[in-house]
């Protein structure tokens, strides 16, 4: 199906008889298609969403890294946060992943931080979030209604290794 995230009847007709939907949002009015899923989710019943979202709308990457990623992110990041806090406040079961820099990395290795705690992570496989994706729709609970940092285990550093 093709269709765009601002029509809300595409949108519904999409969630016809499904159990999850997944958003991997980009571009601008990220709060306007993050309420528009909302409400599409919510008169067509589906309760399950993963949404994937961006590091650092917490505060929670510290040191250079964090500093880094504010400069790459820049103002940006509060929009990534008000449509965190939409999702949050909804009647979702949802699940936000709140990923570190992407690589191409032929791999499946990532660890898990929950909100609150920090991200020091700098970077993760574009496979090891697509392995969470499945493993949290295939779940009735895990990562339900949280939000998770997302990255590689011992990727600490002032910036992803490949930048």
């Amino acid at each position: 199906m093709e269709g765009d995230v601002n029509d809300l009847a595409k949108l519904k007709e999409a969630m016809v008889e499904q159990d999850v939907v997944y958003a991997n949002l980009g571009g601008s009015d990220i709060v306007r298609k993050t309420q528009n899923i909302i409400a599409a989710m919510d008169e067509m019943q589906v309760k399950r969403a993963i949404f994937i979202n961006i590091l650092g709308i917490y505060g929670e990457v510290p040191g250079e890294f964090g500093k880094w990623n504010r400069h790459m992110v820049g103002s940006g990041i509060e929009t990534w946060r008000k449509a965190a806090d939409l999702i949050e406040e909804s009647e979702l079961d949802y699940s936000i992943l709140r990923c570190t820099w992407f690589t191409n990395k032929n791999e499946i290795d990532y660890e898990l931080t929950e909100k609150g705690e920090p991200l020091t992570g700098t970077e993760i496989s574009r496979k090891s979030i697509a392995a969470l994706i499945v493993r949290l729709a295939e779940s009735e609970d895990f990562g339900r209604r949280k939000s998770l940092g997302v990255s590689k285990p011992n990727s600490s550093g002032d910036k992803p290794a490949f930048y």
